[in-house]
């Protein structure tokens, strides 16, 4: 009985352990990354951008809670939210608690699938499936019945009250100390909301320097923001990945960006130009998926710094 059970039960024992780590301790064990991008103009003083994505917030999460709040000790220059603040329709007032500090910083935001509608139970397992068939959010897929709508209205409004800029399909500007930055922003590419037509046309002339914001790094995103010669894009949405093999890396990216760039700071080439794109693995996860494997959760402090000039 030893011998034909025994390899069965230690599958199952490992597998145990294995979920007691991703969602006992991994799903908590946040994380600052600091990453530094050649991008600014030459004179330009540096710029340090606080990144943070995919909060999924969740009533009752503490911990999760006093990070955010820990991190305007950073004292950056501004902030960037890249959407999914929302996991539970009643995270609004803890999702502006907990960004309270850092709304104190001048900052922008775009919103993401789920700050407008709340989470569905699904199997993990049609990731894998969708990837193979090529189909992501609803980019392909059937639109989504009897979802939940969150009340995103108030999360807007409470933003707005802080003074961040609603980069939804549009160009904001903050002016800084040493210069000014034009943000333009799309809305969410997984829920097709993305309106590129609308602000199309590149950086303009005026600002110092101009990026790209968006939640879900898809490529034809990428590409739009890259062809108009934008040198910076920030993304999240991916997770990292999420559930990751060690020395292996994501199996999915949850669209249609490859796993090579499912998180931090890569490249992305079109028509000519090309672009620093960084995606945020983002602190949070599905509430209905509370598990995070060999890809804890983050934010990002980027320095912007002067861009290397040819010849020198």
């Amino acid at each position: 009985m030893r011998a034909r059970y025994g390899v069965p039960l230690g599958i199952a024992a490992a597998g145990a352990a294995g979920l007691l780590y991703s969602a006992g301790f991994e799903a908590r064990s946040f994380r600052l990354r600091r990453v530094t991008v050649p991008v600014l103009p030459p004179g330009m003083r540096p710029l340090r951008v606080l990144q943070v994505s995919d909060i999924h917030m969740v009533g009752g999460q503490r911990k999760k809670q006093r990070w955010l709040r820990s991190l305007a000790g950073l004292r950056p220059d501004f902030v960037i939210n890249t959407g999914d603040n929302l996991s539970d329709p009643e995270g609004v007032p803890e999702v502006l608690d907990a960004l309270g500090p850092l709304m104190e910083f001048p900052g922008a935001y775009v919103f993401g699938s789920n700050d407008y509608y709340g989470p569905k139970l699904r199997n993990p397992a049609r990731y894998l499936l969708e990837k193979a068939q090529g189909r992501h959010g609803l980019n392909g897929n059937a639109p989504a019945e009897g979802v939940v709508h969150n009340p995103w209205e108030d999360l807007r409004d409470g933003f707005d009250a802080a003074g961040w800029l609603n980069l939804t399909n549009t160009r904001g500007e903050l002016k800084l100390e040493g210069g000014s930055v034009e943000l333009t922003g799309l809305d969410d590419p997984h829920i097709k909301r993305d309106r590129y037509a609308q602000v199309a046309g590149g950086p303009s002339e005026a600002a110092d320097f101009s990026m790209g914001v968006v939640h879900a790094p898809y490529l034809r995103t990428l590409d739009a923001f890259t062809a108009d010669a934008y040198p910076l894009i920030l993304a999240g949405h991916t997770h990292g990945g999420q559930l990751c093999i060690p020395f292996y890396g994501a199996l999915v990216t949850n669209c249609d960006l490859d796993t090579e760039r499912v998180k931090g700071l890569s490249t992305h080439s079109a028509e000519g130009h090309t672009s620093y794109l960084h995606v945020s693995a983002g602190c949070g996860t599905n509430r209905y998926t509370p598990v995070r494997f060999a890809c804890p959760p983050e934010a990002t402090l980027l320095t912007l710094v002067g861009r290397e000039v040819p010849g020198r």
